[in-house]
């Protein structure tokens, strides 16, 4: 198993949701210094903890074990995380609506 691989997704999903490491940690009932050891890969998963985050993140053990690395979505999604992360309330709920418009408009012409 490789832990490095899923500390980098419990990386991923936490910027997705805009929570930092002390976010994390205080969410799953682990210290700082735990969540950055997992996230580095320096430290091996219990169960408990590893369903803590899965819960905490809102995601299936699968997103975190077994990445889709061919399709590359997470990597997007880290991306759009990482653009949004300095995002005052008011820029993220525009960003929000023209995602969706977007999105609308792709789906009509597709």
């Amino acid at each position: 198993m490789d832990y490095y691989k899923i500390g980098q997704q419990v990386r991923k999903f936490r910027k997705l949701h805009l929570y930092s490491q002390e976010d994390l940690a205080e969410k799953v009932g682990i210290s700082v210094t735990h969540m950055s050891h997992i996230e580095t890969g320096n430290t091996k998963l219990s169960l408990p903890v590893l369903v803590s985050l899965i819960k905490a993140l809102e995601i299936r053990a699968d997103d975190l074990l077994f990445p889709r690395d061919h399709i590359n979505r997470n990597s997007i999604l880290d991306d759009l995380a990482e653009a949004l992360e300095d995002c005052s309330a008011q820029e993220l709920r525009i960003i929000a609506d023209v995602a969706k418009a977007t999105r609308a408009a792709i789906r009509k012409h597709s």
